[in-house]
């Protein structure tokens, strides 16, 4: 649903604000009505408005063949055109362009970096990313794929629950399991 950036600042973790000061960025992607293309917080404003040219939930997609129970399952319940990709894969069709959930994904992880840069006034190039528990292997490559999409060395992908936890007892000299 969002994404967002963080950062170890004086021996502790930090959320960077988006642009416009929320602790999140929706993971959102949206073709206005001019046919630029805009992430997060424009993207959502146009959800109700604009739902054809708006895909969210694009993480539930990625890395899945066209189709898969869950890709067929999913097309009845978005409003944007899900199509495959020449390789098979689900994709999405934003006006005349069919995009890649790669694509989708990096076109969001960019906004993060950018956020990220704009925040840190430094180029940021190597990340960790965060996924759910339940990617196989491909839908893991596919992140790691639209990670250089977006200019990032993916250093490692981490299952979202491990990354809760590390956060949860970070700087807490916890010596223990965290459930």
């Amino acid at each position: 649903t969002n994404s967002c950036a963080a950062v170890v600042k004086d021996g502790r973790p930090y959320v960077i604000p988006s642009r416009e000061g929320y602790n999140t960025v929706p993971s959102i992607v949206a073709l206005t009505s001019r046919h630029n293309i805009v992430v997060g917080h424009l993207a959502r404003s146009q959800l109700l408005t604009n739902p054809k040219s708006t895909v969210y939930g694009a993480k539930r997609l990625v890395g899945r063949p066209f189709e898969s129970d869950v890709v067929q399952e999913i097309r009845s319940k978005f409003a944007y055109e899900i199509v495959a990709d020449p390789n098979g894969l689900a994709a999405v069709r934003l006006g005349q362009e069919t995009l890649s959930l790669e694509q989708v994904s990096a076109l969001i992880l960019r906004e993060v970096k950018e956020v990220a840069q704009n925040h840190l006034c430094e180029e940021v190039n190597r990340a960790v990313i965060t996924v759910p528990a339940y990617y196989n292997e491909r839908q893991r490559a596919a992140v790691r794929n639209a990670g250089a999409l977006a200019g990032l060395h993916v250093e490692r992908i981490l299952n979202e629950p491990t990354a809760a936890a590390l956060a949860y007892a970070f700087g807490r000299n916890l010596n223990q399991r965290v459930l």
